[in-house]
């Protein structure tokens, strides 16, 4: 199991420092998040690859929904090279009451689907740095062999790594996550509403057992959970994170969403990972 750390606000500068002693604490991955508005996360990733050398860099997640195909591709790309193959795209729907509608963004789920999905089939056309059309309901790209001008691809081959959100136990939405290279599981309640509560070890062993039945490819593909686990105390942490380990995840990504105090947070970091197996 690999361990990651999402920073929950903080400029770009913090970001670089953050990042910097996460990787000195034995960290696997650095993360931040992308608002609508706000600290621009490819610049805080930027800041934070210029003062690391191993640590994987990501988002968590980028909503793509609202976001241009080729400007997350040239994004992504750009600091894929940069850092030298250490980018993450963590990608999903995103929260709508995050700013959605006081900006004019979509908020219809249906339409973020498909906008989500076309964005995917562009973004992974793009970085194959051959020339690539798309004919979609909301996206048209034609790029032939005379308009054909492309940036460097990612350093990262085939690609770089894609995380969907998916929620179990919808088939459509697992098969979606299935097609790139990991997942970061929601549940749907009996309601038919996403919960908001930490996915189960149970329900984690059962949603891994579905992809290793119905994914096509033998490739590398991760389970990603997002948890807290008490830094101070290094052997109740490792027992937290060893539960879904067995279950099949493969990152655990310590997430102190609601911590306000960046002190904290910064002391948290060099508590260094929980322990897994």
């Amino acid at each position: 199991m690999k361990f990651g750390f999402v920073l929950p606000e903080g400029d770009a500068r913090t970001a670089a420092d953050f990042a910097q002693q996460a990787e000195k604490s034995g960290w696997d991955g650095f993360f931040v998040w992308e608002p609508v508005w706000g600290i621009d996360a490819w610049i805080s990733l930027t800041a934070a690859a210029m003062v690391t050398q191993q640590i994987r860099l990501g988002t968590m997640l980028s909503p793509l929904s609202r976001m241009r195909p080729w400007k997350i591709a040239s994004e992504a790309a750009t600091l894929d090279n940069l850092s030298r193959g250490r980018v993450i795209l963590s990608v999903g729907l995103g929260a709508i009451d995050t700013g959605f509608k006081d900006f004019g963004e979509i908020t219809d789920r249906r339409t973020r689907a498909e906008l989500m999905d076309e964005t995917l089939a562009i973004l992974t056309g793009l970085w194959s740095g051959n020339p690539f059309q798309h004919s979609g309901k909301h996206y048209q790209v034609n790029i032939t062999e005379d308009t054909f001008r492309p940036p460097p691809p990612p350093a990262q081959k085939p690609r770089i790594p894609i995380w969907v959100v998916a929620a179990w136990p919808s088939k459509k939405s697992m098969h979606r996550a299935m097609s790139y290279d990991g997942l970061l599981p929601n549940i749907i309640k009996e309601t038919g509403e996403l919960s908001m509560e930490p996915i189960h070890p149970a329900q984690l062993a059962e949603l891994t057992h579905f992809v290793s039945t119905n994914r096509d490819s033998d490739s590398p593909f991760d389970i990603v959970i997002e948890g807290q686990t008490p830094g101070e105390d290094p052997d109740r942490a490792g027992e937290l994170v060893a539960a879904y380990q067995d279950a099949g995840a493969t990152w655990w990504i310590e997430a102190l969403w609601s911590e306000p105090d960046l002190a904290r947070v910064f002391s948290r970091i060099k508590q260094g990972p929980p322990c897994g197996k």
